[in-house]
């Protein structure tokens, strides 16, 4: 329902086939999103840094395909895209790097390649694990959050910033981006990031919530 009425508020549209959405997150609550895209009819590319619950979604039949290459993704999304295939397509790596691909195809092509975009990290808990850094692989992630937590703190509020800047700059250009209740725009502005709204209080950001805006 959210990716339906998120297209029906922002798109204008009752059919969202040839339309692609970009989020992140298999895991607990987010595993939803990959069998959303297809009942929905869009191309739904969701990234996720932990292999095990890339390959549940999978087994589970709840996500189609599987990649851990950005080319093999970009080549995938724009076939479906073009032949309007309901696909959902599990990018094993991190989101960042998937949305900075998306912006490096907008800058050389002039193509934009996503219309609907979201983020389901646990970024209720960005500190513990909620939330992987693009700097680092998984596993050498992991240790790092227990051997230096302050050291993970800094690189998760840098990779936050990163992550900002690339959906600002494909939103400046046209996709509709929502935050999906997870905290994601709280803690991407105590990071420095780029979220406030312009000409509005502090409390107020440039991307609507779900629970208000498309649910609503």
């Amino acid at each position: 329902l959210t990716v339906l009425n998120a297209g029906r508020r922002y798109l204008k549209a009752e059919d969202l086939s040839g339309k692609v959405f970009v989020t992140s997150g298999l895991g607990g609550m987010s595993g939803a999103q990959a069998k959303a895209a297809v009942i929905a009819g869009c191309v739904g590319i969701i990234a996720e840094v932990d292999e095990a619950a890339l390959l549940k979604r999978h087994k589970q039949g709840w996500l189609m395909e599987i990649s851990n290459n950005l080319d093999q993704c970009i080549a995938r999304l724009r076939d479906a895209r073009r032949n309007k295939i309901a696909l959902s397509l599990g990018y094993h790596g991190n989101v960042v790097d998937l949305w900075e691909r998306l912006v490096y195809e907008l800058d050389t092509t002039g193509e934009l390649l996503v219309d609907l975009g979201s983020d389901q990290t646990s970024c209720h808990n960005p500190f513990s694990g909620g939330y992987y850094p693009v700097q680092l692989g998984f596993e050498e992630a992991k240790q790092l959050l227990s051997t230096n937590p302050g050291k993970f703190r800094t690189l998760v509020q840098e990779s936050l910033k990163r992550h900002v800047a690339a959906i600002n700059r494909l939103a400046d250009k046209g996709m509709f981006f929502w935050d999906y209740g997870n905290a994601f725009l709280l803690e991407a502005q105590r990071a420095g990031a780029d979220v406030e709204k312009r000409g509005a209080n502090k409390t107020e950001f440039r991307y609507p919530s779900y629970v208000q805006h498309i649910m609503g």
